[in-house]
């Protein structure tokens, strides 16, 4: 599966898909949780394509290790871990956990379908929690958000399903980058 584009997340937004609203279908958790041979977790269907692990559906997902005590992660995993706390962990927390005024995605993220969380990331949200307004602003035109969406998306659900426990990831507990995160990124950012 190819990243999704800025184009067609925007055209994704603009036909209606820009989040959950109360008439939506209930949301389902995504495949289980699953140890693979070699004692990594990821989502049960999942497989690499060029480094990057996906469902049967194209959705991606994580592979998250744990090799002599120390975690280690797929590329991007460990680069949503990164855009995440570059962009997103100022209102929504640490890890994910949440705050005062915006939702624990790490929460959110054991329901919330992969188009779902395109659309509210690119066109944002404005809803009523607990009696607090929550406004999620747009970042459908963040390069540096929209450009690694999938990333910041398997990092977060790897943390919706407990494969990956609060806490840092160092930057050698990681496979390589793969050269087609390097071909996208550089395409994403017109070069």
């Amino acid at each position: 599966m190819t990243r999704i584009g800025l184009g067609l997340v925007a055209a994704v937004a603009a036909f209606g898909f820009a989040g959950v609203s109360a008439q939506a279908e209930e949301p389902q958790p995504g495949p289980p949780l699953v140890t693979l041979d070699d004692g990594c977790k990821t989502q049960e269907g999942a497989v690499s394509e060029d480094g990057k692990w996906v469902l049967p559906d194209g959705t991606p997902t994580f592979r998250v290790c744990k090799k002599d005590g120390t975690l280690v992660t797929d590329w991007y995993t460990y680069n949503g871990y990164r855009r995440y706390h570059a962009e997103c962990h100022v209102c929504h927390g640490p890890n994910g956990l949440g705050s005062t005024y915006a939702p624990a995605l790490a929460d959110s993220l054991k329901t919330l379908s992969y188009s779902d969380f395109l659309g509210v990331v690119a066109s944002g949200q404005e809803r009523n929690v607990a009696g607090t307004e929550f406004i999620m602003p747009s970042f459908g035109d963040n390069r540096n958000v929209m450009c690694f969406i999938d990333d910041l998306y398997v990092y977060l659900k790897a943390r919706a399903e407990g494969a990956l426990p609060a806490g840092q990831l160092g930057g050698r507990n990681r496979d390589p980058k793969p050269d087609t995160a390097r071909e996208h990124e550089k395409s994403c950012f017109g070069g």
